[in-house]
């Protein structure tokens, strides 16, 4: 989908932006969970509170950061703590609000696969793996998706079960956490039937239709009784984003020349 004045990748971030309050404490992935929180933060949530599995919390980053190692972040955070305090103290204590992921694979129920893409053994693709987010996915007090959709990647069955959403659905779940409550796609947003868990279309895009977002889903897709038409993105937040994306792309640009310093004997 594009229209005029905006791009389908520039309406799911702006829309998955919306869905942070300010102030919440959030654990971010990098990539689009990444360009989400920071545009928030950016513009309705200066006091949100992102947190990387790094270990830097309450980072502010000018440029968005090309790993969870980026000095970005750490020279832009309130402190740099241990990892495994990060999950113990923070994310297993119920300290933070919202969990915001992204995945190769997703089914129905909001399960995540990022792991391996064909058999575990002989994979036709090898993920970048789990990292941190089996845990966010069950300990964050809610959880925020957002994928690009195709067949492809919503698909009936995961390859691998990398992190839980709501199981096999009807209450499966038993997980500290909530769940997802929302996944944001580049062509709507999709949120869990409240009995059955069953993610279920409740939102699309201007020029998008329910047709065209069912053809892009592995399963049998279902709609909410009512399925609303976001409004175009708002000038102002599209003017941050590409600025955050300019300045980003300036910054990764520009080669590191590392001097080595003279050594004493």
């Amino acid at each position: 989908m594009s229209t005029a004045g905006y791009t389908a990748d520039e309406m799911m971030t702006v829309t998955a932006a919306h869905q942070l309050a300010n102030g919440a404490v959030c654990f971010v992935g990098i990539g689009l969970p990444s360009a989400a929180c920071n545009l928030a933060r950016l513009t309705h949530a200066p006091d949100l509170v992102l947190i990387y599995e790094s270990g830097t919390v309450g980072t502010r980053p000018s440029v968005l950061p090309l790993s969870i190692g980026d000095g970005e972040l750490a020279e832009t955070a309130t402190s740099v703590i241990p990892l495994p305090e990060v999950f113990t103290h923070y994310l297993q204590r119920g300290r933070v609000d919202v969990g915001f992921l992204g995945a190769a694979q997703i089914d129905r129920y909001g399960n995540l696969n990022s792991t391996v893409i064909g058999d575990y053994t002989q994979p036709r693709v090898r993920l970048p793996g789990a990292g941190g987010a089996p845990e966010i996915a069950t300990y964050a007090r809610e959880v925020l998706i957002i994928m690009k959709q195709s067949a492809r990647s919503f698909v009936e069955r995961l390859d691998f079960r990398t992190s839980c959403g709501y199981l096999d659905g009807g209450g499966a779940r038993r997980c500290p956490g909530h769940g997802p409550r929302a996944l944001i796609t580049d062509l709507g947003v999709l949120r869990p039937h409240p009995e059955t868990d069953e993610l279920q279309l409740c939102a699309m895009y201007p020029g998008v239709t329910v047709d065209a977002v069912r053809k892009a889903t592995g399963w049998p897709l279902k709609t909410a009784a009512h399925v609303e038409v976001l409004p175009p993105p708002d000038p102002a937040d599209l003017e941050c984003l590409r600025d955050l994306h300019e300045r980003t792309r300036a910054a990764h640009s520009t080669p590191v020349r590392i001097t080595p310093t003279a050594t004493t004997r």
